[in-house]
Parts: structure tokens; sequence; C-alpha cells
């Protein structure tokens, strides 16, 4: 018996989507367009009803109401500073920079993810040279197996592959990513997301009864 139904697996897939757009890509004018076309604030499911998840709603939802192409530049600014730099970047979206005590880029923990990829089957066509860490790439790759589990019968070893994805390279470092994603960001928008990512966390936590393994964190 799957342990999530078949609704909620079309919901989490659906925001893993979202998530793996929001924030493996810059942001763009027509995906701003598109979320306020699809009342993506409004619709977005409740994972956990938490004041956080309400909050990130709320976030979200103030800034797509009152968004004017003017803002663009200083999304691109926000989204850039976040994760890319110039300069350190404030909320580095790569798992081994956390993870490893020099923090590196490509490190032991990104090399476990590749070979995990690996013995799963799964590969990326990347137009940059991009480490399989970055947490955006994570949601691509939740969205796939999502995807797959709510098409597979028996769905046992699909659930016990995307709980490894959640309960051993993602979750040990990505609360404290978040974490400094919401403290740095400059608008509502990355913000939001943010905690609306910690939500969607926290619910898949609690319906998959999970238990991330604890790291030391380096950031």
């Amino acid at each position: 018996m799957s342990s999530l139904t078949e609704h909620e697996l079309i919901e989490y897939q659906g925001i893993a989507r979202i998530l793996h757009n929001v924030l493996f890509n810059d942001p763009t004018p027509e995906l701003i367009q598109k979320f306020i076309e699809h009342n993506v604030a409004q619709s977005w499911p409740e994972f956990t009803g938490s004041a956080q998840e309400s909050s990130g709603r709320e976030l979200l939802s103030n800034y797509l109401g009152q968004w004017t192409n003017k803002q663009q530049q200083s999304l691109k600014l926000d989204y850039a500073q976040l994760f890319y730099g110039p300069g350190e970047p404030n909320a580095v979206p790569w798992g081994s920079v956390y993870l490893s005590e020099r923090q590196l880029l490509n490190d032991k923990t990104t090399l476990a993810l590749k070979a995990f990829y690996q013995e799963q089957g799964i590969s990326f066509e990347l137009d940059t040279n991009q480490p399989v860490d970055h947490i955006g790439l994570i949601f691509a790759v939740l969205d796939q197996m999502l995807t797959q589990w709510a098409k597979t019968e028996d769905s046992e070893a699909i659930e016990r592959s995307c709980m490894i994805l959640l309960q051993q390279h993602l979750l040990p470092w990505s609360g404290r990513c978040l974490e400094l994603m919401t403290e740095h960001a400059k608008t509502d928008f990355y913000r939001g997301i943010a905690q609306l990512t910690q939500a969607f966390l926290a619910g898949l936590i609690q319906r998959l009864n999970l238990v991330p393994m604890t790291a030391r964190l380096y950031r």
C-alpha cells in the first residue's frame, strides 16, 4: 500500500516541478506571468498547515499581486545574489558546500549522489557544467520519481528510491540552505518560495515517516 495517495502524489509532483524551475533557473517575466495566470499562490497545496506555510503563501501572493515588469531587474539580482554571487552567494544551492569541511563543490557527498543516480539510471543533459547536488536539480529528480511512482502499480522500489534521495541526499542540508534563503532574500518572491519549500519538505517528512540523516554542517 503506497504511503501517499494518488492525489497527494500529483500535488507533490506538481510542486516539485515548480520548485525545480524556480530554484534552478534565472527568473523570467514569462515565469512570473505563468504564476499569475495559473493563480499559483492561491492554489498552492496545503502540505503542513503551518504558520510558515501560510506566511510563504502570503508573501508569494502579495508579490505576484503587485508585479510589474519593472521589478524584473531586482528579481534577477535577488536570484543571483542568493545562488551565484558576484562574490560569495548568500544561500549556496549545492549540498557539498554545506557538508564538506572545506566547503568544496563536487566533494564526497556529490560523488555519492552521482553514484546513486547512476544506480537509478538517472542522467542529465545540462547547458552548463553544474554539480548534480544543486537543490533545484534534486527537485527535478524528485519530480521524475513522483511521476513514476504515480504511474507504477507496484511502487515499493520507486518509493524506496525517493526516500533515499530525500533522507540521505537532500534533507541533511536543505533546511540550512532554505533558512539562508529566507534570511537573505530581498524580494518577497524568494522569501515566500523558501518558506513554501520548507513546508513542502516538512510535509514529505511527515507523510513518509522520514528520519533525515543527521550531518555536520559547515555553513
